[in-house]
């Protein structure tokens, strides 16, 4: 198999910094705020995509719902 994650070493060297902190937030704001609105329900395997790639940029013509396999694919859309 490989190598198991270290997951406390990758939590002090990149969650655990300010921006990746700000982001997190930002990409769940805009779920909670997608959910709000009806956009989206629990457990409907759905994302909210931000379009310009900026997970804090919440404003309402930059966030699309997709679907899951769309949003964390390795094509990137627009």
């Amino acid at each position: 198999m490989g190598t198991k994650r270290d997951y406390k070493k990758e939590y002090s060297e990149y969650h655990s910094k300010a921006d990746q902190k700000k982001n997190r937030a930002g990409r769940n704001k805009a779920r909670r705020t997608a959910l709000a609105s009806g956009k989206v329900k629990k457990g409907d395997k759905r994302d909210v995509h931000h379009k310009d790639g900026n997970p804090r940029n919440n404003n309402p013509s930059n966030v699309k719902v997709v679907s899951r396999k769309k949003n964390r694919g390795a094509y990137r859309f627009a």
